[in-house]
């Protein structure tokens, strides 16, 4: 929490620790509400009745401030107006995540993320519970099962963004098919969830050129050109290849197609090479999705303090994660003492597992989901907030954004366990001093500004 100032008293700092418990109470249950309430007037009386119960709590303890940012009741001259409601702020903003695995298991597993859906950690029902808006799901080829290009590794990229555009077609009451910021903001307006798409790795464009606007065509608004596998035309972070490899001219015109097109260039995941490629060769501002801060914890997916100055210079956004090896120093070591323990209850899950597509990998990453969550100690949230720190003393509040990588990880913090917990992370930034304004960009505004500048032809 932050400081209240050397005068307060224990009074006011014990009603105050009251009063931020019961906006965290209540969070979850303004949530469900938040984007029905945004355009459906039909529940009016039910919202203004929650909120009736808030002011109503909350303006018998001190340093209340209404929605306009007046004081509720007159305050002392040299009393502190109080921080906004969390809650509330958290509701009024439109909240994107930038990258999540979800579609993997509608394809692999049949799962109707319309419904609660056991196993995943997102879906829709969380999405409402946590105030998020849209989502850009992660259109994932993984090169090692599909192939690095050829037929394959296009058909499981199709199979996926079918998918997804399946979601708005089966269930245009809840979702709809995003393209653009407008779209976005649209779907929150009439308080739908909006649906994204962006290819994490090139494999599936099978060194084309064209194909860059056929899966723009197809609703893509994002590539990364590598994933943890190099690529002929692109290096990674994670393999010995990218540790010299950039982009080469093929590349490069891709970077320039993406540009062309309105297409979002992702470095989450790239060599360092490929990194700067990337910045010397597009025009328009990049992202990274999914990338946390090198200077606190010094992996190769993140993004060095150079790195980070780069992408805002561009005018781009970097979008943290939650994964905690990409959040807490040291966490990487012990889960790969833990991976060696476990290994054989790994391989077994992977040698029973029955189904299609990525089942047996699916089979193993949720043994390693249950034994660390058992077996390492858990990330605090503070710790994601730290790098968001980081990121806005480097290069300011308009260069940082979310990018949970929800259902791609095996493990999370504390207090980020699904979709639904995302309203802690607006409670944490705002104890930290982090304004209504400052909030609303980092879920969602600084994305929506990129977009709108990426669109522009």
């Amino acid at each position: 929490m932050e400081q209240l100032g050397q005068n307060a008293s224990v009074k006011t700092i014990t009603t105050t620790l009251q009063r931020d418990a019961f906006i965290h109470r209540n969070a979850q249950r303004f949530m469900t509400f938040r984007a029905k309430a945004r355009g459906a007037a039909t529940y009016s009386k039910r919202v203004g009745a929650l909120l009736l119960l808030l002011s109503l709590t909350v303006c018998n303890m001190p340093e209340n401030r209404s929605k306009t940012g007046e004081s509720a009741t007159p305050r002392a001259a040299n009393e502190q107006p109080a921080a906004s409601d969390p809650a509330a702020v958290h509701r009024r903003a439109v909240a994107i995540d930038m990258h999540a695995d979800t579609v993997q298991f509608i394809v692999d597993e049949g799962a109707d993320i319309n419904l609660r859906v056991a196993g995943v950690q997102l879906d829709a029902p969380r999405m409402r519970e946590g105030g998020l808006d849209a989502q850009f799901f992660s259109i994932w080829v993984e090169p090692q099962v599909y192939g690095f290009k050829g037929e394959r590794a296009v058909a499981r990229a199709d199979e996926q963004i079918a998918a997804i555009r399946a979601l708005a077609e089966r269930h245009p009451e809840t979702w709809t098919l995003a393209t653009t910021a407008a779209d976005i903001r649209r779907a929150a307006d009439e308080g739908k969830l909006a649906a994204l798409m962006g290819l994490e790795g090139g494999y599936a464009i099978d060194e084309k050129l064209e194909s860059v606007e056929r899966y723009y065509r197809a609703g893509v608004r994002y590539m990364s050109p590598a994933w943890s596998y190099s690529l002929s035309w692109a290096g990674s972070s994670g393999d010995p290849a990218g540790e010299t490899r950039g982009l080469n001219e093929f590349g490069r015109r891709v970077v320039g197609e993406m540009n062309r097109l309105g297409m979002m260039v992702d470095v989450s995941h790239v060599s360092d090479k490929t990194f700067w490629d990337i910045v010397e060769t597009s025009t328009k501002p990049i992202i990274a999705t999914h990338s946390n801060c090198r200077a606190i914890a010094n992996v190769a997916r993140n993004l060095t303090d150079e790195q980070i100055r780069a992408v805002a210079k561009s005018g781009g956004v970097v979008c943290v994660v939650f994964y905690p090896g990409f959040v807490e120093p040291g966490w990487n070591e012990k889960k790969d003492a833990l991976d060696r323990d476990i290994a054989p209850l790994v391989q077994e899950a992977g040698r029973k597992a029955v189904g299609r597509g990525s089942a047996r990998r699916i089979a193993r990453d949720r043994v390693r989901e249950r034994e660390y969550a058992a077996r390492l100690a858990h990330v605090p949230l503070a710790r994601v907030v730290d790098h968001i720190d980081h990121i806005v003393r480097l290069v300011g509040i308009e260069h940082v954004g979310v990018g949970s990588d929800f259902d791609g990880i095996q493990a999370t913090p504390r207090g980020l366990s699904s979709v639904a917990d995302l309203p802690n992370l607006t409670l944490e930034l705002m104890r930290r001093g982090y304004t209504e304004e400052d909030v609303v960009k980092i879920l969602g505004g600084n994305v929506l500004r990129v977009m709108e500048e990426v669109e522009r032809k």
